[in-house]
């Protein structure tokens, strides 16, 4: 597995097609609430196992809160350790930034085992995104 920055235009676009393939046309979030004008300024993670684009996700920065958005695996490579080793990846790479002290998720309720044993603990009430339920969840960084 190879976990990386999508840096180039071929590595963001794979990682907007596996975010269609998952949430659009998986999950039944419409388009509007997918491409929320954001990736532009975002930082994509790009994870490939194989030859192939197994998992992506974005980070975005509100000092002193970054954002991991927008996780998933696709389908093939799912139950292999490919959605922690994106947030783990994501979590180093937030940790660089010395003036971020938070790092914070919005998790679909399905997933809060997942980012729990990842480190993460759930914040706020539960709420809905895209009309999928969601509860934002944190880590405090030691700085």
């Amino acid at each position: 597995m190879e976990i990386l920055i999508a840096e180039s235009e071929t590595d963001k676009a794979a990682c907007l097609r596996l975010r269609r393939a998952v949430f659009i046309e998986e999950q039944g979030v419409s388009e509007a609430d997918e491409l929320d004008g954001l990736d532009d300024v975002a930082t994509h993670i790009l994870a490939k196992c194989d030859g192939d684009t197994a998992g992506a996700a974005r980070l975005t920065y509100r000092h002193p809160v970054a954002k991991i958005q927008r996780v998933c695996v696709s389908r093939h490579w799912r139950g292999r350790g490919v959605g922690a080793a994106i947030i783990t990846f994501a979590v180093e790479v937030i940790s660089r930034d010395e003036e971020i002290s938070v790092v914070r998720l919005g998790a679909q309720t399905h997933a809060l085992d997942f980012y729990r044993k990842l480190g993460f603990r759930e914040t706020g009430p539960v709420y809905p995104d895209a009309g999928i339920p969601h509860q934002d969840m944190e880590i405090h960084l030691d700085r």
